[in-house]
């Protein structure tokens, strides 16, 4: 990913809630057979390794697993986005001189990754995913509320993956190359937005 010196994001901590806050993620993986991309939810471990690891599951008619990657894998994680247009810019008004553009947060997270069909390994996988996203709701659903021999089934439809992140690469682009007053104007802009993800945008643009 191309990241200019303003845009570029090197806090481990900013990353690790993006791609917590992303939730869907792309799995990328380089094949003899070309690239193979699956969108599905990742479950960060920040506790292994130095930029931790991410862990899933693909269905097992899935391809991608059974094709040996060629390198390290890459996982996208994007965060909000806006279009920006330069009809906000105070320059617009001054020379003309301007173009539209977009604002966006995205981190690429590259490693190899082992796909498995172990079982146990499989269910704490599903287990761990689950209780990521069933545990803010007021009635969560766990796996242990299905009949075991029930998901021990499910369980031979799915392939783990395990991906022990070695690079970060991260973008936080929200207009740090535009002057203040022109930031000030497309924060507006956005904020006065009907689209739920601008006004996240706007609320990210510094002052």
């Amino acid at each position: 990913m191309y990241v200019p010196r303003a845009f570029r994001d090197d806090d481990l901590a900013s990353l690790h809630a993006t791609m917590r806050a992303a939730r869907l993620c792309n799995l990328v993986t380089a094949t003899a057979e070309g690239l193979i991309a699956t969108p599905l939810p990742l479950l960060l471990d920040h506790r292994e390794g130095t930029h931790g690891v991410l862990y899933g599951h693909v269905a097992r008619a899935n391809p991608q697993w059974k094709s040996a990657p060629i390198g390290d894998a890459m996982a996208i994680f994007m965060g909000p986005d806006a279009y920006v247009t330069p009809s906000w810019y105070a320059t617009k008004q001054e020379t003309g001189k301007v173009v539209p553009t977009w604002n966006y947060v995205a981190v690429h997270a590259y490693g190899p990754v082992e796909f498995f069909e172990d079982a146990d390994r499989l269910l704490d996988v599903v287990t761990r995913l689950t209780d990521l996203y069933e545990r803010p709701r007021a009635d969560p659903w766990a796996a242990t509320d299905a009949p075991e021999q029930f998901i021990r089934v499910q369980l031979r439809g799915i392939v783990g993956l395990r991906m022990p992140i070695t690079r970060l690469d991260g973008k936080r682009k929200m207009s740090q190359n535009r002057s203040s007053e022109d930031r000030a104007r497309v924060r507006a802009g956005l904020a006065a937005s009907e689209r739920p993800a601008d006004r996240l945008v706007a609320a990210l643009i510094p002052g």
